[in-house]
């Protein structure tokens, strides 16, 4: 049975403020086989490293990501909500993440999810694939979305990225998004996964969202999928190791 990988969602949201440095060290701490992140742009078309349309949540700031400029979103406090010991965590640019991850010298992959299902970010996908592209990056890197036409994009602009389809029901799990580009990932929920393996199969390999309980994350393992996006990849990563040494 394959091993199923361990990714860290948004870097280790569970333990740490979500999408921030932070939470990419800590997920490269505990050994995790991937790190997920969220890209956004801003108003001065930077590309940055947050899950939500707006910073309303995860910052003291408000207002849509879109409509701010980088170095305003630099000013705002990303660490708070989550706890006064993250008061310095700010809002990181994709590049900045890039960077941290070459100098820990990650080995993983890092899955990159454009969230481009509310707002279009024209452009976005030239500018994520040039940041990508580059010699000094050793680790794998798959992007994934909610909306097609933008991994239809990256791989025009690209053919030989790996792209991944996110989604939650049946009718969206594509093997083709075109007659010459194909499908690399599925990235559904658990939900999807369990009410396909009992009428019909699974004709792809999947990283299933978003998987934090025990009893979960136990099936996943025993099941052998290619991997688990997690919130907590320390607790995952134990328990798989646990089953391992079981079995």
């Amino acid at each position: 049975m394959n091993k199923t990988e361990v990714f860290a969602h948004r870097g280790s949201k569970g333990t740490h403020p979500e999408n921030t440095l932070v939470a990419f060290e800590e997920a490269i701490r505990v050994g995790s086989d991937g790190i997920e992140l969220d890209v956004h742009l801003s108003r001065d078309n930077e590309v940055v490293v947050i899950h939500d349309e707006t910073v309303d949540r995860t910052s003291n700031g408000k207002g849509l990501v879109r409509e701010l400029t980088l170095q305003e979103l630099k000013q705002l406090d990303a660490g708070s909500w989550f706890s006064e010991d993250y008061t310095d965590c700010r809002i990181p640019a994709l590049q900045e993440v890039i960077d941290f991850l070459i100098d820990s010298q990650f080995k993983g992959t890092l899955n990159i999810e454009l969230k481009t299902d509310h707002y279009a970010y024209p452009g976005i996908e030239e500018k994520v694939i040039k940041l990508t592209d580059k010699k000094e990056i050793q680790f794998k890197i798959v992007f994934s979305s909610f909306n097609y036409q933008t991994l239809i994009r990256l791989k025009e602009l690209n053919p030989t990225v790996e792209i991944a389809l996110l989604f939650e029901k049946n009718g969206r799990d594509l093997l083709m998004l075109d007659t010459d580009i194909m499908v690399t990932m599925w990235h559904p929920s658990l939900l999807w996964f369990r009410e396909k393996m009992l009428t019909d199969e699974v004709k792809m390999a999947v990283r299933l969202w978003t998987i934090n309980q025990t009893q979960e994350l136990a099936y996943c393992f025993n099941q052998g999928i290619a991997g688990v996006i997690t919130d907590y990849p320390e607790k995952a990563l134990a328990l798989r190791n646990q089953l391992e040494t079981t079995t």
